[in-house]
Protein backbone atom coordinates (compact mmCIF):
# COMPACT_ATOMS: atom_id res chain seq x y z
CA UNK A 1 0.00 0.00 0.00
CA UNK A 2 1.40 3.39 -0.99
CA UNK A 3 1.98 6.26 1.43
CA UNK A 4 -0.61 8.27 -0.52
CA UNK A 5 -3.19 5.51 -0.08
CA UNK A 6 -2.46 5.14 3.67
CA UNK A 7 -2.90 8.89 4.11
CA UNK A 8 -6.19 8.79 2.23
CA UNK A 9 -7.60 5.98 4.35
CA UNK A 10 -6.45 7.63 7.58
CA UNK A 11 -7.97 10.97 6.66
CA UNK A 12 -11.22 9.48 5.40
CA UNK A 13 -11.69 7.26 8.46
CA UNK A 14 -11.04 10.09 10.89
CA UNK A 15 -13.35 12.48 9.09
CA UNK A 16 -16.30 10.15 8.56
CA UNK A 17 -17.59 10.80 12.06
CA UNK A 18 -17.77 14.52 11.30
CA UNK A 19 -21.07 14.14 9.53
CA UNK A 20 -23.06 13.75 12.70
CA UNK A 21 -22.71 17.56 12.88
CA UNK A 22 -25.76 19.62 11.94
CA UNK A 23 -25.81 20.97 8.42
CA UNK A 24 -25.84 24.51 9.81
CA UNK A 25 -22.51 23.93 11.54
CA UNK A 26 -21.00 22.64 8.31
CA UNK A 27 -22.18 25.76 6.46
CA UNK A 28 -20.57 28.02 9.08
CA UNK A 29 -17.21 26.28 8.88
CA UNK A 30 -17.17 25.86 5.11
CA UNK A 31 -18.69 28.95 3.49
CA UNK A 32 -17.65 27.80 0.00
CA UNK A 33 -19.46 24.49 0.38
CA UNK A 34 -21.59 23.48 -2.58
CA UNK A 35 -25.24 22.52 -2.20
CA UNK A 36 -26.56 18.99 -2.53
CA UNK A 37 -29.79 18.50 -0.65
CA UNK A 38 -32.45 16.63 -2.62
CA UNK A 39 -35.86 16.68 -0.92
CA UNK A 40 -39.12 14.98 -1.93
CA UNK A 41 -41.34 17.29 -3.94
CA UNK A 42 -43.05 17.36 -7.31
CA UNK A 43 -42.98 14.18 -9.36
CA UNK A 44 -41.10 14.23 -12.67
CA UNK A 45 -42.16 12.18 -15.68
CA UNK A 46 -39.69 10.69 -18.16
CA UNK A 47 -39.88 8.60 -21.31
CA UNK A 48 -36.82 6.39 -21.77
CA UNK A 49 -36.11 4.75 -25.12
CA UNK A 50 -33.65 1.93 -25.83
CA UNK A 51 -32.80 1.10 -29.44
CA UNK A 52 -30.81 -2.05 -30.29
CA UNK A 53 -29.39 -2.91 -33.73
CA UNK A 54 -27.42 -6.17 -33.71
CA UNK A 55 -24.40 -5.80 -35.99
CA UNK A 56 -23.32 -9.42 -36.48
CA UNK A 57 -26.27 -11.75 -36.07
CA UNK A 58 -25.48 -15.46 -36.35
CA UNK A 59 -28.16 -18.13 -36.14
CA UNK A 60 -30.94 -17.58 -33.61
CA UNK A 61 -30.29 -14.26 -31.87
CA UNK A 62 -31.80 -13.06 -28.59
CA UNK A 63 -32.04 -9.64 -26.95
CA UNK A 64 -33.15 -8.95 -23.38
CA UNK A 65 -33.91 -5.41 -22.21
CA UNK A 66 -34.65 -4.36 -18.62
CA UNK A 67 -38.03 -2.73 -18.04
CA UNK A 68 -38.74 -0.66 -14.90
CA UNK A 69 -40.36 -2.88 -12.27
CA UNK A 70 -40.15 -0.71 -9.15
CA UNK A 71 -43.23 0.99 -7.71
CA UNK A 72 -42.71 2.88 -4.47
CA UNK A 73 -42.99 6.27 -2.81
CA UNK A 74 -40.09 7.46 -4.99
CA UNK A 75 -40.81 5.81 -8.37
CA UNK A 76 -43.87 4.91 -10.41
CA UNK A 77 -43.27 2.49 -13.28
CA UNK A 78 -45.83 3.27 -15.94
CA UNK A 79 -46.55 1.92 -19.43
CA UNK A 80 -44.15 0.52 -22.03
CA UNK A 81 -44.36 0.08 -25.79
CA UNK A 82 -42.05 -1.66 -28.23
CA UNK A 83 -41.49 -2.54 -31.87
CA UNK A 84 -39.14 -5.01 -33.55
CA UNK A 85 -38.58 -7.24 -36.56
CA UNK A 86 -38.26 -10.18 -34.16
CA UNK A 87 -40.63 -12.12 -31.94
CA UNK A 88 -41.29 -10.16 -28.72
CA UNK A 89 -42.39 -11.26 -25.28
CA UNK A 90 -42.69 -9.27 -22.06
CA UNK A 91 -41.73 -11.33 -19.03
CA UNK A 92 -40.18 -11.18 -15.60
CA UNK A 93 -37.60 -12.85 -13.39
CA UNK A 94 -39.28 -15.53 -11.28
CA UNK A 95 -37.42 -14.70 -8.05
CA UNK A 96 -37.29 -10.89 -7.93
CA UNK A 97 -40.03 -9.92 -10.36
CA UNK A 98 -37.62 -7.95 -12.53
CA UNK A 99 -39.46 -7.15 -15.74
CA UNK A 100 -37.76 -7.57 -19.11
CA UNK A 101 -38.50 -7.58 -22.82
CA UNK A 102 -37.24 -10.74 -24.56
CA UNK A 103 -36.87 -10.61 -28.34
CA UNK A 104 -35.98 -13.61 -30.51
CA UNK A 105 -34.72 -13.22 -34.09
CA UNK A 106 -34.90 -16.09 -36.55
CA UNK A 107 -31.78 -17.36 -38.36
CA UNK A 108 -31.21 -15.40 -41.52
CA UNK A 109 -32.45 -12.09 -40.09
CA UNK A 110 -29.53 -9.88 -41.11
CA UNK A 111 -30.55 -6.67 -39.36
CA UNK A 112 -32.20 -7.50 -36.05
CA UNK A 113 -33.56 -4.45 -34.25
CA UNK A 114 -35.82 -3.60 -31.34
CA UNK A 115 -36.94 -0.33 -29.82
CA UNK A 116 -38.43 -0.12 -26.34
CA UNK A 117 -39.98 3.00 -24.83
CA UNK A 118 -41.12 3.16 -21.24
CA UNK A 119 -42.47 5.91 -18.99
CA UNK A 120 -41.72 6.43 -15.33
CA UNK A 121 -42.21 9.06 -12.67
CA UNK A 122 -39.50 9.80 -10.13
CA UNK A 123 -39.07 11.76 -6.93
CA UNK A 124 -36.21 12.78 -4.67
CA UNK A 125 -35.65 10.91 -1.42
CA UNK A 126 -34.54 12.16 1.99
CA UNK A 127 -35.17 10.52 5.36
CA UNK A 128 -35.97 12.70 8.38
CA UNK A 129 -33.82 11.08 11.05
CA UNK A 130 -35.56 13.06 13.80
CA UNK A 131 -38.92 11.41 13.13
CA UNK A 132 -39.71 7.73 13.59
CA UNK A 133 -41.92 6.53 10.76
CA UNK A 134 -41.96 2.73 10.97
CA UNK A 135 -42.87 0.91 7.79
CA UNK A 136 -43.42 -2.70 8.89
CA UNK A 137 -42.34 -5.44 6.50
CA UNK A 138 -43.17 -9.14 6.72
CA UNK A 139 -40.51 -11.19 8.46
CA UNK A 140 -40.16 -13.35 5.33
CA UNK A 141 -39.47 -10.25 3.21
CA UNK A 142 -36.78 -9.00 5.57
CA UNK A 143 -35.21 -12.44 5.70
CA UNK A 144 -35.16 -12.56 1.89
CA UNK A 145 -33.11 -9.34 1.80
CA UNK A 146 -30.52 -10.71 4.22
CA UNK A 147 -29.77 -13.90 2.29
CA UNK A 148 -26.51 -14.42 0.40
CA UNK A 149 -26.27 -14.43 -3.39
CA UNK A 150 -23.54 -15.66 -5.73
CA UNK A 151 -21.69 -12.32 -5.56
CA UNK A 152 -22.86 -11.29 -2.07
CA UNK A 153 -21.80 -13.97 0.42
CA UNK A 154 -22.49 -13.13 4.04
CA UNK A 155 -19.97 -15.42 5.75
CA UNK A 156 -16.17 -15.62 5.86
CA UNK A 157 -14.30 -12.42 5.17
CA UNK A 158 -17.53 -10.53 4.47
CA UNK A 159 -18.92 -11.20 7.94
CA UNK A 160 -15.51 -10.63 9.55
CA UNK A 161 -15.24 -7.23 7.85
CA UNK A 162 -18.82 -6.31 8.75
CA UNK A 163 -18.28 -7.15 12.42
CA UNK A 164 -15.12 -5.06 12.50
CA UNK A 165 -16.83 -2.13 10.77
CA UNK A 166 -19.77 -2.16 13.19
CA UNK A 167 -17.84 -2.76 16.42
CA UNK A 168 -19.52 -0.72 19.16
CA UNK A 169 -22.63 0.05 17.11
CA UNK A 170 -25.82 -0.91 18.95
CA UNK A 171 -28.83 0.14 16.88
CA UNK A 172 -29.61 -0.64 13.26
CA UNK A 173 -29.09 3.04 12.36
CA UNK A 174 -25.67 3.04 14.04
CA UNK A 175 -24.70 -0.14 12.19
CA UNK A 176 -25.82 1.25 8.82
CA UNK A 177 -23.93 4.48 9.50
CA UNK A 178 -20.79 2.59 10.48
CA UNK A 179 -20.91 0.48 7.33
CA UNK A 180 -21.59 3.50 5.10
CA UNK A 181 -18.63 5.32 6.66
CA UNK A 182 -16.45 2.22 6.30
CA UNK A 183 -17.25 1.96 2.59
CA UNK A 184 -16.56 5.66 2.01
CA UNK A 185 -13.28 5.46 3.94
CA UNK A 186 -11.93 2.19 2.55
CA UNK A 187 -13.15 1.88 -1.03
CA UNK A 188 -12.50 4.16 -3.96
CA UNK A 189 -13.75 4.88 -7.45
CA UNK A 190 -11.57 3.18 -10.07
CA UNK A 191 -12.25 4.69 -13.51
CA UNK A 192 -10.49 1.83 -15.33
CA UNK A 193 -13.13 -0.70 -14.26
CA UNK A 194 -15.43 -1.51 -17.17
CA UNK A 195 -19.10 -0.65 -17.02
CA UNK A 196 -20.39 -0.49 -13.46
CA UNK A 197 -18.15 -3.31 -12.25
CA UNK A 198 -19.13 -6.86 -11.34
CA UNK A 199 -19.95 -6.68 -7.62
CA UNK A 200 -17.75 -9.62 -6.56
CA UNK A 201 -17.29 -8.43 -2.97
CA UNK A 202 -15.57 -11.57 -1.64
CA UNK A 203 -12.74 -11.19 -4.15
CA UNK A 204 -12.47 -7.48 -3.45
CA UNK A 205 -12.12 -8.04 0.30
CA UNK A 206 -9.77 -11.01 -0.03
CA UNK A 207 -7.40 -9.22 -2.40
CA UNK A 208 -7.65 -5.85 -0.64
CA UNK A 209 -8.35 -4.25 -4.03
CA UNK A 210 -11.33 -2.14 -3.00
CA UNK A 211 -11.38 0.05 -6.08
CA UNK A 212 -14.37 -0.25 -8.36
CA UNK A 213 -17.54 1.37 -9.60
CA UNK A 214 -21.11 1.56 -8.33
CA UNK A 215 -22.02 -2.12 -8.70
CA UNK A 216 -18.87 -2.95 -6.73
CA UNK A 217 -18.91 -0.32 -4.00
CA UNK A 218 -22.61 -0.33 -3.24
CA UNK A 219 -22.51 -4.13 -3.31
CA UNK A 220 -19.90 -3.97 -0.54
CA UNK A 221 -22.33 -1.84 1.47
CA UNK A 222 -25.21 -4.26 0.86
CA UNK A 223 -23.14 -7.36 1.59
CA UNK A 224 -21.75 -5.97 4.85
CA UNK A 225 -25.23 -4.95 5.95
CA UNK A 226 -26.64 -8.39 5.26
CA UNK A 227 -23.73 -10.03 7.06
CA UNK A 228 -24.75 -8.33 10.34
CA UNK A 229 -28.46 -8.95 9.85
CA UNK A 230 -29.53 -5.65 8.26
CA UNK A 231 -31.87 -6.21 5.30
CA UNK A 232 -30.32 -4.43 2.32
CA UNK A 233 -30.51 -4.51 -1.46
CA UNK A 234 -28.90 -3.12 -4.57
CA UNK A 235 -31.14 -1.07 -6.87
CA UNK A 236 -30.05 -1.14 -10.50
CA UNK A 237 -30.88 1.76 -12.76
CA UNK A 238 -29.94 4.61 -15.06
CA UNK A 239 -29.17 8.32 -14.65
CA UNK A 240 -31.49 10.33 -16.87
CA UNK A 241 -30.78 14.06 -16.73
CA UNK A 242 -28.34 16.54 -15.16
CA UNK A 243 -28.26 16.98 -11.40
CA UNK A 244 -30.25 19.98 -10.18
CA UNK A 245 -27.28 20.78 -7.92
CA UNK A 246 -24.68 21.14 -10.65
CA UNK A 247 -22.69 17.95 -9.98
CA UNK A 248 -21.50 16.76 -13.38
CA UNK A 249 -20.62 13.27 -12.11
CA UNK A 250 -24.12 12.81 -10.65
CA UNK A 251 -25.76 13.69 -13.97
CA UNK A 252 -27.01 11.98 -17.09
CA UNK A 253 -27.02 13.30 -20.64
CA UNK A 254 -30.54 12.51 -21.90
CA UNK A 255 -29.40 12.58 -25.53
CA UNK A 256 -27.07 9.62 -24.92
CA UNK A 257 -27.40 7.39 -21.87
CA UNK A 258 -25.54 4.31 -23.09
CA UNK A 259 -22.94 4.74 -20.32
CA UNK A 260 -25.27 6.18 -17.66
CA UNK A 261 -26.11 2.97 -15.79
CA UNK A 262 -25.89 3.41 -12.03
CA UNK A 263 -26.50 1.10 -9.08
CA UNK A 264 -27.78 2.47 -5.77
CA UNK A 265 -28.63 0.77 -2.46
CA UNK A 266 -31.28 0.59 0.23
CA UNK A 267 -31.21 -0.63 3.83
CA UNK A 268 -34.21 -1.44 5.99
CA UNK A 269 -34.26 0.32 9.38
CA UNK A 270 -37.10 -0.50 11.76
CA UNK A 271 -37.97 3.11 12.61
CA UNK A 272 -37.65 4.44 9.06
CA UNK A 273 -38.46 1.64 6.60
CA UNK A 274 -36.40 1.30 3.43
CA UNK A 275 -33.81 4.07 3.38
CA UNK A 276 -31.79 5.30 0.39
CA UNK A 277 -27.99 4.91 0.41
CA UNK A 278 -25.27 5.60 -2.14
CA UNK A 279 -21.69 5.55 -0.81
CA UNK A 280 -20.47 4.75 -4.34
CA UNK A 281 -21.51 8.21 -5.54
CA UNK A 282 -19.52 9.78 -2.71
CA UNK A 283 -16.48 7.96 -4.08
CA UNK A 284 -17.31 9.11 -7.61
CA UNK A 285 -17.47 12.77 -6.56
CA UNK A 286 -14.20 12.42 -4.64
CA UNK A 287 -12.38 10.92 -7.62
CA UNK A 288 -13.89 12.65 -10.65
CA UNK A 289 -15.88 15.80 -9.84
CA UNK A 290 -12.76 17.99 -9.84
CA UNK A 291 -9.45 17.79 -11.67
CA UNK A 292 -7.77 16.52 -8.51
CA UNK A 293 -8.70 13.38 -6.56
CA UNK A 294 -10.27 14.70 -3.34
CA UNK A 295 -9.10 12.55 -0.46
CA UNK A 296 -11.14 13.64 2.52
CA UNK A 297 -14.84 13.97 3.07
CA UNK A 298 -14.69 17.39 4.72
CA UNK A 299 -13.88 18.99 1.37
CA UNK A 300 -16.66 21.49 0.49
CA UNK A 301 -17.35 19.67 -2.78
CA UNK A 302 -17.74 16.27 -1.09
CA UNK A 303 -19.24 17.10 2.29
CA UNK A 304 -22.85 17.81 1.20
CA UNK A 305 -22.91 14.70 -1.00
CA UNK A 306 -21.54 12.49 1.76
CA UNK A 307 -24.17 13.83 4.14
CA UNK A 308 -27.16 13.64 1.79
CA UNK A 309 -26.48 10.19 0.31
CA UNK A 310 -26.75 8.61 3.75
CA UNK A 311 -30.53 8.54 3.68
CA UNK A 312 -31.35 10.13 0.35
CA UNK A 313 -30.75 10.46 -3.36
CA UNK A 314 -31.74 12.69 -6.26
CA UNK A 315 -34.65 11.67 -8.48
CA UNK A 316 -32.86 12.27 -11.80
CA UNK A 317 -32.50 8.48 -12.05
CA UNK A 318 -34.73 5.50 -12.78
CA UNK A 319 -34.63 2.10 -11.10
CA UNK A 320 -34.93 -0.96 -13.30
CA UNK A 321 -35.02 -3.63 -10.60
CA UNK A 322 -33.36 -5.14 -7.51
CA UNK A 323 -32.53 -8.55 -8.98
CA UNK A 324 -29.44 -10.73 -8.50
CA UNK A 325 -28.40 -14.01 -10.15
CA UNK A 326 -30.78 -13.42 -13.06
CA UNK A 327 -31.57 -16.38 -15.33
CA UNK A 328 -32.54 -14.93 -18.72
CA UNK A 329 -35.29 -16.90 -20.49
CA UNK A 330 -33.89 -18.79 -23.47
CA UNK A 331 -30.28 -17.84 -22.74
CA UNK A 332 -27.33 -20.16 -23.41
CA UNK A 333 -24.90 -18.11 -21.35
CA UNK A 334 -24.61 -17.98 -17.56
CA UNK A 335 -26.82 -16.17 -15.11
CA UNK A 336 -26.28 -12.44 -14.74
CA UNK A 337 -25.09 -10.96 -11.47
CA UNK A 338 -27.59 -8.17 -12.19
CA UNK A 339 -29.79 -6.89 -15.04
CA UNK A 340 -28.94 -3.24 -15.69
CA UNK A 341 -27.72 -3.26 -19.33
CA UNK A 342 -29.14 -4.51 -22.62
CA UNK A 343 -28.08 -8.14 -23.12
CA UNK A 344 -27.82 -10.09 -26.39
CA UNK A 345 -26.70 -13.52 -27.59
CA UNK A 346 -26.09 -14.85 -31.07
CA UNK A 347 -25.71 -18.55 -31.82
CA UNK A 348 -21.96 -18.09 -31.21
CA UNK A 349 -21.62 -15.83 -28.19
CA UNK A 350 -23.05 -13.43 -25.65
CA UNK A 351 -22.31 -9.90 -26.81
CA UNK A 352 -20.43 -7.42 -24.64
CA UNK A 353 -23.01 -5.22 -22.90
CA UNK A 354 -20.24 -2.83 -21.86
CA UNK A 355 -19.47 -2.00 -25.52
CA UNK A 356 -22.61 -0.27 -26.76
CA UNK A 357 -21.03 0.93 -30.01
CA UNK A 358 -20.13 -2.61 -31.05
CA UNK A 359 -23.26 -4.26 -29.63
CA UNK A 360 -24.92 -1.86 -30.78
CA UNK A 361 -27.42 0.09 -28.68
CA UNK A 362 -28.43 3.61 -27.74
CA UNK A 363 -30.52 4.86 -24.79
CA UNK A 364 -32.14 8.29 -24.63
CA UNK A 365 -34.58 10.05 -22.31
CA UNK A 366 -36.92 13.00 -22.49
CA UNK A 367 -38.75 14.70 -19.67
CA UNK A 368 -42.49 15.07 -20.17
CA UNK A 369 -43.72 18.36 -18.75
CA UNK A 370 -47.26 18.66 -17.44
Amino acid sequence: MTTERRTFLKNAASLSAAYTLPALGLAQTAPAQRQFNPQPGAWRTFEVTTRVDIQQAEGVTHVWLPVPSVDSDWQRSLDSSYASNGSTRMGSDAVYGARLLHVTFAPGEKNPWVELSTRIQTNNRAVDWSVKTPAPEAASTLQFWTRPTALLPTDGIVRKTALEATRGAKTDVEKARAIYDWVVANTWREPKVRGCGEGDIKTMLETGNLGGKCADLNAVFVGLCRAVGLPARDVYGLRLVPSAFGYKELSGNPASLKGAQHCRAEVYLKDHGWVAMDPADVAKVMRLETAQWIKNTSDPVVAPVNQALFGGWEGNWLAWNMAHDVALPGAQGPRLGFLMYPVAETADERLDSYSPDAFKYQITAREIKA
